[in-house]
């Protein structure tokens, strides 16, 4: 990893840049597909499936038959670990409900906002150099909470147009509907367009490398909503004196085995927890598996000496980490100073790998400097928000006049003759009311 010392602040905005294939070249291979999918269907994407992952077949669908001999291939020690952050994550998404609240905004007008499940998602599940099963866990989890009718996952098979068992298993443990053998462009693609075999869904969910995140930015043109820009995986560390170096280190090289274009950056204001971190690398790289991923990774990452955490915490809100660690005295204090981030994790003893998994939050989040002003997924990702309002006479009495008076200044005159109507037959009303009163006592 590369050190930089002292940094100007002029210095930060190349700093914070992530490392990117040109986004031109790669909107023009995306719509390119996109047009082949939209006129061709099904035909196209096994077109591109086998072009890009060289999966030869004749349908994607994966059967029940495949699905229930996968939970055959699942240890029992997965399950039961699959099953603990299930229930981890059911527990805090279900605690993101909201309760109805009406309010009375002036006499007779009654406002409230009431949440409707997005009705056909789409969630996507990497499946390249690593069979990410608790990505359905993240995604189905929210979707069945929140409601959701159809849940779509598309995930990419290897050349025998296999998906590894564990993510079959948690998709048909928590509810998935339809499971497709497709990757890439051309699943975003298919459930951006529908085909005849992969129905069209109104939101896509899940991460990606540069390909899936420009398909999806793409699906937004065509009228498919995302869940937000979430790329190649990133972690920003900020660690003083007080770290354990050997823990920042597992949690840097935990980032850089996700991908060769993962990014990983870690900060401190102690010159000798720099030396101990980089210490540690060596040793702990040197018994990955995935060693030759982590140090492609690691080619691009840095770290970064500055003067003081008050420092560190300034350009992580510059970078805005899809992760941030803060391995700090106080964290919990210190926390207040972030301001833009994906998830935090505070102290020693809180691991990324913990939310990657099952400590119950949700890891599908914004990278790339996108958690400046996108949330990670949560259940509000699934529903729609939708207002309602009541007037009664006494409401239409109450704010009649200032709408009256605002339509007119916009020149909106049939905005207020709506209004005017309503004024006009109420009126009317409590002028009658009063005769027949009389009327009656005369009798």
């Amino acid at each position: 990893m590369k050190i930089i010392n002292n940094p100007s602040e002029s210095k930060w905005p190349q700093l914070v840049e992530r490392q990117a294939i040109k986004q031109a070249k790669l909107m023009d291979l995306v719509n390119k597909v996109f047009y082949d999918i939209s006129k061709k269907g099904d035909k196209a994407v096994l077109k591109y499936s086998h072009q890009f992952d060289g999966f030869v077949a004749e349908s994607f669908l994966v059967s029940n038959e495949t699905i229930e001999a996968a939970s055959q291939q699942v240890s029992e020690q997965l399950k039961q670990a699959i099953g603990i952050a299930k229930s981890n994550i059911v527990k805090f998404h279900l605690s993101q409900k909201e309760e109805t609240v009406k309010v009375e905004t002036s006499p007779g007008v009654v406002c409230w906002r009431e949440s409707r499940p997005i009705e056909n998602v789409g969630i996507y599940v990497p499946g390249g150099t690593a069979p990410l099963f608790s990505t359905v866990l993240m995604l189905a989890i929210p979707a069945n909470i929140a409601g959701c009718k159809e849940i779509v996952l598309c995930t990419p098979p290897d050349k025998e147009g296999n998906i590894h068992p564990a993510i079959l298993y948690t998709a048909n443990l928590v509810g998935v509907t339809k499971i497709f053998a497709i990757g890439g462009i051309q699943a975003i693609g298919a459930m951006s367009f529908g085909t005849k075999s992969v129905p069209k869904v109104q939101k896509i969910f899940g991460p990606g490398n540069q390909y899936v995140m420009t398909a999806k930015h793409a699906a937004q043109y065509y009228g498919t909503a995302i869940d937000m820009p979430a790329g190649p995986s990133e972690v920003l560390i900020i660690a003083d004196e007080t770290c354990r170096p050997s823990f920042v280190a597992a949690d840097l090289l935990s980032q850089a085995e996700h991908g060769a274009d993962s990014e990983v950056i870690l900060l401190s204001n102690n010159k000798q927890v720099i030396k101990e971190v980089n210490k540690e690398l060596d040793i702990q790289l040197a018994n990955l598996p995935r060693k030759d991923i982590a140090e492609k990774a690691l080619k691009n990452s840095r770290v970064i000496l500055f003067k003081n955490i008050e420092t560190c915490i300034r350009f992580s809100n510059v970078y805005a980490p899809e992760h941030l660690i803060l391995a700090v005295e106080n964290p919990v204090l210190r926390s207040r100073e972030v301001v833009s981030a994906g998830s935090v994790f505070l102290g020693n003893y809180s691991c990324e790998s913990a939310g990657d998994y099952a400590s119950g939050t949700n890891h599908t989040l914004p990278t790339s400097g996108y958690a400046k002003a996108y949330s990670g997924v949560s259940l509000d990702s699934f529903v729609k928000k939708i207002t309602f309002q009541q007037l009664s006479e006494e409401g239409i009495a109450s704010i009649g006049t200032a709408v009256e008076t605002m339509a007119e200044a916009e020149e909106l005159f049939a905005h207020k003759n709506a209004m005017t109507l309503r004024l006009g037959e109420i009126a009317a009303n409590h002028l009658s009311t009063p005769h027949t009163q009389q009327t009656d006592e005369t009798f």
